[in-house]
């Protein structure tokens, strides 16, 4: 049974590792009541108040209070939602693996499109 809509994760839809991610992430944060979207949607670009060239900078997550949820966090929200990944969103906020976590999905989120690229899954150049 899919959950009332609590929000949209919000990814770069440019990005074939980040297209691959919710094809398959899907219908498992579905259940948990989130939609997903691309950033490059008319209505996300119209919803969120970021200037055009910070847009893609990071996955997001647009709750139905109209917050934003940025980063590293939108994985600690959607983690802490999903019972078998409660152990990681343990870690992801523990003492010192925070800050592992938080620069893990830095360099990944700056380095997307050479990841797509070299694992075949097309994307921006």
């Amino acid at each position: 049974m899919t959950r009332a809509l609590e929000g949209w994760v919000l990814y770069d839809g440019a990005c074939g590792f980040c297209s691959s991610w919710v094809k398959f992430w899907g219908p498992t944060l579905a259940k948990r009541g989130f939609g997903i979207a691309p950033l490059q949607a008319d209505w996300v670009r119209e919803r969120l108040p970021l200037r055009e060239d910070r847009l893609l900078d990071d996955l997001r997550l647009l709750t139905g209070d109209g917050s934003i949820v940025e980063g590293a966090d939108v994985y600690r929200v959607a983690m802490k939602r999903i019972w078998w990944a409660y152990p990681a969103y343990l870690l992801s906020v523990a003492p010192g693996l925070a800050t592992i976590f938080n620069r893990a999905y830095r360099a990944f989120a700056n380095n997307r499109y050479r990841v797509s690229r070299s694992c075949g899954l097309g994307g921006r150049s």
